[in-house]
């Protein structure tokens, strides 16, 4: 058996080494890939800024093939990149796994044996990437989202660009939505006063959710049908502005109620413009209002519609209060029930009067100057003026001796006369002295 030779010794050392040179060759090739494939989206990023600093859409193809794109083709092969001595055992693990004829005597490989040749170098650029060229390259860049809003822009795009205020998320005016709601907009050209309606529980909200075409106008139509003047739809919505909620079918239902009642085109238009809320009552509660005055005060059925006309605002306030004064008049006053009637009916006012100013205007006409019940009830308009009044001209006719309010006695002087006339009138015919001379009193007071 002949003894093995030097070169049999080494061959498993050698052959042990190559495949621990492949293994790392493989490694090391995964790892540059990774970083190559990095590279070149970071070249692609870095070559599309300078040619295309806004937005690449509009762009024809032409235009980007001569954007100075260099095709991936031109790239350093895998081959130009890999060390020598690497390419050469990626070679060698391709082809064989013996190692090479020179390693067999013994000896180590030269660098030169395992230079790739010019002719493979060549061929192996030119199989790099076959098939990819810059129309690749630029395939599918109008699909490009649009540019971010950090990315830098030229002052002339700068210059171009339109930006439109944002609308508040909440305010307490609705002055900063007037240039964006067409609604609004035509509601203050109406004469609609924003400011107060803004003032009104939810009456903003609820005009920034109308359509003018779909939701107003026919409310408007229908307010001119019942007989609000043009010049008075904006000072009625802005006192009102909750009627343009309404569902229009129900105000015409309510219309026609007050109608059946023997109330007339003018009068429920005066009661409307005057009593703006009152075409938010259902029919139930109009019906029950009417009723309430038309029994508590034991009247009949014109004198209740009389009474709601002067006063429409009757039958849209509270009732507490009415109830409250009726109260005052019959147990404090000591008015008689159809003494009542007779004031109510004469001065509706009384009824949502303030008690305080009822109780002192009564007190000093009764119990300071001595007026009897029977005189109040023929002249209960007193009770509508200022007490201040009542007290200067009283005293003034006191003063001159003329303080007469006894219809049977001789220079009778009636309550009208005393509160309605004018300063100079009264002067000069009811207490027969110049204005200076009343002047003069008042500052003695």
């Amino acid at each position: 058996m002949r003894a093995p030779s030097p070169a049999d010794k080494a061959a498993p050392v050698l052959l042990q080494r190559f495949h621990f040179l492949q293994d790392a060759a493989l490694r090391w090739e995964m790892a540059w890939w990774a970083r190559q494939a990095s590279s070149c989206r970071c070249l692609l990023r870095t070559a599309r800024a300078p040619e295309f600093p806004g937005r690449l859409r509009g762009r024809s193809t032409s235009a980007r093939g001569s954007a100075g794109f260099a095709p991936l083709s031109l790239l350093p092969s895998r081959e130009d990149v890999l060390p020598w001595g690497l390419q050469a055992y990626r070679r060698a693990s391709v082809g064989s796994c013996s190692p090479p004829d020179d390693a067999k005597d013994g000896s180590f490989p030269s660098p030169e044996s395992y230079s790739p040749s010019p002719v493979k170098q060549e061929q192996a650029k030119a199989e790099s990437l076959p098939g990819l060229n810059a129309e690749i390259l630029y395939e599918g860049w109008d699909d490009i989202p649009p540019s971010s809003a950090l990315e830098e822009i030229s002052e002339e795009e700068a210059v171009q660009i339109i930006a439109e205020p944002l609308l508040p998320l909440q305010s307490s005016t609705l002055r900063e939505y007037v240039d964006h709601s067409e609604t609004l907009a035509k509601l203050v050209h109406l004469g609609v006063d924003l400011s107060q309606v803004e003032k009104r529980q939810k009456a903003g909200q609820l005009l920034l959710t109308l359509d003018f075409e779909k939701d107003i106008k026919k409310v408007l139509l229908f307010l001119k049908d019942v007989g609000v003047e043009d010049n008075q739809l904006g000072p009625f919505l802005t006192k009102n502005p909750y009627i343009l909620g309404e569902d229009l079918e129900a105000l015409e239902t309510r219309v026609a109620y007050l109608k059946s009642k023997k109330f007339g085109k003018a009068e429920i238009a005066q009661m409307v413009s005057r009593a703006p809320y009152l075409l938010l009552f259902s029919v139930e509660r109009l019906d029950n209002r009417l009723g309430f005055f038309k029994n508590e005060l034991g009247l009949s059925v014109k004198q209740t519609k009389d009474l709601v006309i002067r006063l429409p605002r009757l039958l849209t306030g509270k009732l507490e209060p009415v109830k409250e004064n009726l109260q005052v008049c019959q147990i404090e006053l000591g008015f008689q029930r159809s003494e009542i009637q007779q004031i109510v009916f004469k001065t509706p006012k009384i009824l949502t009067a303030s008690k305080k100013k009822l109780k002192q205007t009564f007190d000093y006409l009764h119990n300071i100057m001595g007026i009897p019940h029977r005189i109040l009830t023929h002249f209960p308009q007193v009770f509508n003026s200022k007490l201040l009044r009542i007290r200067e001209r009283h005293m003034f006719l006191k003063f001159l001796g003329r303080a007469q309010y006894d219809p049977a006695q001789p220079s009778y002087i009636s309550l009208d006369q005393l509160v309605s006339l004018p300063d100079e009138v009264f002067c000069a015919e009811i207490a027969k002295a110049s204005i200076e001379d009343f002047e003069k009193f008042l500052k003695t007071l």
